[in-house]
């Protein structure tokens, strides 16, 4: 069974990135947690509803499990060698085949922080690591175009109407831009071939993918 570590800034950060990606992951038998980095709060253990709405978000979206570090929201920055010793103890405890995480390049100071730190740990730890597209991010080229049912997008908008603290943010918006994402990608001729169930996409970029071409099936885990 297929393990998928999800890390992320804050909670909501992994449902607008890949809900679908989630959805599905979850559906398919993999077992899927999501670590994130803050609570959503400006000081460590403070008040913040964003960890109870992003598990009921998880139960939509099939999560296994969320787990939470105390790092301050908005203070990444100054707090890098905490994150890191983080991530260590959390990848080495989960043991996650694969990891996904934010795009380094990304106006989120936090979300860009948090995608270098992962990046450093996961190179070391793990056999895959690929980035999902922030609201935020910045020079993202996708390699990777996940095509998703409408199953999987309608988990993903009702999962996104589980954090209604977040009233800055249009969850409505982020839904919507999953039907014509990979149209600014990949030519009109592409996409005229897709099958009429594909109806919405996220992107990322794979950084690095390791398989294993060896005679017993059960020796290749990506």
């Amino acid at each position: 069974m297929k393990k998928v570590l999800v890390i992320v800034a804050h909670p909501d950060d992994a449902e607008i990135g890949m809900g679908m990606r989630i959805h599905w992951y979850s559906a398919n038998g993999a077992d899927v947690d999501v670590h994130c980095l803050s609570r959503g709060s400006a000081s460590p253990g403070g008040p913040s509803p964003r960890g109870d709405e992003c598990l009921r978000a998880g139960k939509v979206l099939g999560v296994r499990s969320y787990t939470f570090s105390d790092i301050p929201d908005s203070r990444f920055t100054g707090n890098r060698g905490a994150i890191n010793a983080e991530l260590f103890r959390v990848i080495r405890e989960s043991r996650p085949d694969v990891v996904y995480t934010h795009y380094p390049d990304d106006q989120h100071l936090d979300h860009s922080v948090a995608g270098a730190e992962v990046t450093a740990v996961a190179q070391r730890e793990v056999y895959e690591l690929s980035y999902f597209r922030s609201p935020y991010s910045v020079r993202f080229e996708p390699n990777l175009f996940f095509l998703a049912s409408r199953e999987s997008l309608d988990a993903k908008q009702e999962a996104l109407t589980c954090f209604g603290s977040q009233k800055q943010l249009d969850m409505e918006l982020f839904a919507r831009l999953s039907r014509c994402a990979h149209r600014q990608h990949l030519h009109h001729r592409v996409v005229e071939r897709f099958t009429p169930e594909a109806i919405a996409a996220e992107q990322f970029v794979i950084q690095r993918r390791i398989e294993f071409g060896l005679a017993e099936e059960g020796d290749a885990r990506c």
